[in-house]
């Protein structure tokens, strides 16, 4: 079995597919539902390193506390930016999955084929009926 960790949002329709992505390669993965139980600084911190993004890239600006808190502004530091996000983990955009390939935000679902070790075991289309893998496993490309 793989180990792989989802940093998830179940009412998130992205994070619902990646997960089930994860599911069609045949692993269970860790499913860390961040809303409830958010990274500590030091893992929030390890997360963007090891994604090889900025901490401004992981900041999701369409939820409410972006827009009150004035995080569109490039006045903020990392470490401002990452206490935001620590008090308020909706700012942490979703999902980040971590695996033995890599770590990576999967946004579109399907960039979470990237990292995963094991292939698709089956077709699977997402829940707006786009389909990503046929009944082969195989990528489709669009």
């Amino acid at each position: 079995m793989t180990d792989i960790t989802i940093y998830h949002n179940p009412a998130c329709g992205t994070s619902r597919n990646t997960l089930a992505l994860i599911r069609n390669s045949g692993t269970e993965p860790k499913v860390i539902l961040y809303l409830d139980t958010p990274p500590s600084r030091d893992e929030l911190k390890k997360l963007i390193a090891d994604m090889g993004i900025s901490v401004r890239a992981l900041l999701r600006k369409n939820t409410e506390p972006y827009e009150q808190l004035g995080l569109a502004e490039d006045r903020f530091s990392d470490d401002e930016l990452l206490d935001a996000m620590l008090a308020h983990p909706v700012l942490i955009n979703r999902p980040v999955v971590v695996t033995p390939l890599g770590t990576k935000l999967c946004r579109p679902s399907e960039a979470v084929l990237d990292i995963l070790p094991d292939p698709q075991q089956g077709a699977f289309t997402k829940e707006d009926g786009e389909v990503v893998t046929d009944e082969h496993g195989h990528r489709v490309s669009h």
